[in-house]
């Protein structure tokens, strides 16, 4: 599976990426049909706390995932993102019957 990463108003830290692909290829433990995840770090110029956001789109074969999460950090969202996919990626699963 590919990784590909974007960040938008912010330039991670090399912890980040690796935290990013650590996640996201445990995700091939449950699908070997995922062909690719792309992820998009973005910081909203804003008063509140929670400005970083989270995008992933997990692309696989006859069915696309998405997910966005707005966190206090990256890493947080990050986790957030991973469990949701963890969950969708399951139920597709049960859904296609494989």
């Amino acid at each position: 599976m590919k990784i590909h990463i974007q960040a938008i108003n912010c330039t991670p830290r090399q912890d980040l990426l690796d935290l990013i692909d650590e996640k996201l290829t445990k995700l091939d433990h449950f699908s070997d049909k995922i062909l690719e995840c792309r992820v998009v770090l973005r910081v909203e110029k804003s008063d509140k706390r929670d400005n970083k956001i989270v995008e992933v789109k997990a692309v696989i074969k006859g069915n696309d995932l998405f997910v966005k999460k707005q966190c206090e950090s990256f890493e947080e969202g990050i986790q957030k993102v991973y469990d949701v996919l963890q969950r969708e990626i399951k139920e597709w699963k049960e859904k296609i019957g494989s």
